[in-house]
């Protein structure tokens, strides 16, 4: 099965299905890391706080893939904020991962009292520059954090990775995406579990006899978002995979446009330190 590619602004392409890795203990990563590359996933994601990008590196290097192969990503902590601190944080992350190269680095959240942001974007622009990262991208920015960005730099970020599900939907963020060419990535795309109950997802789980994680999966591929959904169970880590052999109506997606309620499960990116 071939998982489809999004293709960035700089002519790099992401797989637009990934295999993401947080609150997974170190313990726990690798094994998990090699039944998503045992079930087809060639996007790993993960992040300095997560504290397992150790254990991806050794599911990594135990695959027997090639490097081209795969796709990783991780990113830069709010504590390691800043142009020199940032460089360090990335060679701690390389060591740890076992890697020469990453190819998508992020900025994990903007820290906005830290007001670092733009400092730590240098960073990335140098880390691009010298073929260190594929692409550099951002976490958790809002419009006004990525505008700042826009102002600042010559490099548009390639990513924006955030929480989006059908409980936040995150238009006027997406539109913002879409008139820049960032591309959009959802992390917690399940809510964590919050959305699967809701009447909309359950009942077009229950005509296309899918199920309403599948759903949710599915309703993110097409509106084209990059995303990484997250387990330890083979048989879920397999499931979330196969969401190809479907489609949804233009009822269906009324239907679940319908959902959008601002139900955040983590906090607020403007708040957030």
């Amino acid at each position: 099965m071939t998982v489809p590619t999004v293709k960035l602004n700089n002519g790099v392409e992401i797989p637009q299905l990934g295999f993401g890795v947080f609150q997974v203990p170190d313990e726990e990563t690798t094994a998990a890391v090699a039944a998503a590359l045992e079930a087809g996933y060639r996007s790993i994601d993960t992040a300095a706080v997560y504290g397992n990008e150790a254990g991806v590196g050794r599911a990594l290097a135990d695959s027997g893939l090639a490097r081209e192969e795969l796709f990783v990503t991780t990113k830069v902590w709010n504590a390691d904020q800043g142009y020199d601190a940032t460089l360090r944080a990335f060679d701690a992350s390389l060591d740890r991962l076992g890697l020469d190269h990453v190819d998508l680095y992020l900025i994990h959240w903007p820290a906005p009292a830290r007001d670092l942001y733009l400092d730590t974007w240098r960073a990335l622009e140098k880390l691009a520059a010298d073929g260190r990262i594929r692409a550099a991208g951002v976490s958790n920015f809002q419009p006004a954090h990525l505008q700042r960005v826009l102002d600042s730099s010559g490099l548009v970020p390639a990513v924006n990775q955030v929480e989006l599900h059908p409980g936040l939907q995150q238009s006027e963020l997406r539109a913002f995406h879409a008139r820049h060419g960032i591309a959009t990535e959802a992390w917690s795309p399940l809510a964590q579990g919050a959305v699967l109950a809701d009447p909309a997802i359950t009942a077009i789980a229950a005509r296309t006899g899918k199920s309403p994680a599948q759903v949710v999966l599915r309703w993110h591929l097409e509106l084209g978002t990059v995303v990484i959904p997250k387990s330890v169970t083979p048989a879920r880590i397999r499931q979330n995979l196969d969401v190809f052999d479907f489609r949804l109506t233009e009822q269906d997606l009324a239907a679940i446009a319908a959902d959008d309620r601002e139900l955040r499960t983590g906090p607020h990116p403007d708040l957030f330190d």
